[in-house]
């Protein structure tokens, strides 16, 4: 990299804290930004100034928006009445993805860690709890990350939830289609077969 003038340098250490993003892809990139036209290059800076200085939360359920609602909080044919907890914008945006639930949505922005420092404060739990007690919701779908710190999350959103008069239920895990049985992890295989259903 040291071959490379300070400017293409610069591009390429910043790219390089991307995650995911090594040396070598940081390299590639900053020369494909290099090589494209000053036309591209400024839109793509400008949708990076974009995404920084309008996106925000939203104000219900918490999921990245440009506006003070969320496109899903503001669609009234959704479910209003059943809530799926997320860890993250990116676990809702995969489920939407799926097209299998039409309710609505509370965006944790983390999972419970102690080891990180991450406890119930640092989680949108009390937003959570405050959405809960208006009454409307009658079920409370936990869709965090089969991990340590998402089942821990799950577990403490049981016990926090228990007695507020909501059914909660938790995504069922299991065996991936198209998955071959001899290359899952031991407790992806225990949660299937705990979780499994009538033919």
């Amino acid at each position: 990299m040291s071959g490379y003038a300070q400017p293409i340098r610069k591009l390429i250490a910043e790219l390089g804290r991307l995650p995911g993003v090594g040396e070598k892809t940081a390299t590639r990139l900053a020369l494909h930004i290099l090589n494209a036209s000053r036309d591209d290059a400024l839109r793509l800076a400008e949708s990076i100034r974009d995404v920084k200085e309008k996106i925000r939360l939203c104000s219900v359920c918490f999921n990245l928006t440009d506006e003070e609602t969320c496109s899903i909080c503001r669609d009234s044919a959704r479910d209003r009445e059943v809530l799926c907890v997320v860890e993250e914008p990116d676990s809702l945006m995969a489920i939407e993805e799926s097209g299998s639930y039409r309710g609505l949505y509370h965006v944790l922005h983390g999972a419970i860690s102690p080891i990180d420092g991450i406890g119930p404060e640092q989680i949108r739990l009390r937003d959570l709890v405050g959405r809960i007690e208006q009454g409307s919701i009658r079920e409370v779908v936990v869709a965090t990350n089969p991990s340590v710190q998402g089942e821990a999350t799950a577990l403490l959103l049981a016990k926090v939830l228990r007695g507020k008069g909501v059914t909660l239920t938790r995504i069922a895990m299991g065996i991936p289609v198209g998955g071959d049985l001899k290359y899952t992890d031991r407790m992806t295989m225990a949660r299937a077969m705990e979780f499994r259903r009538n033919l």
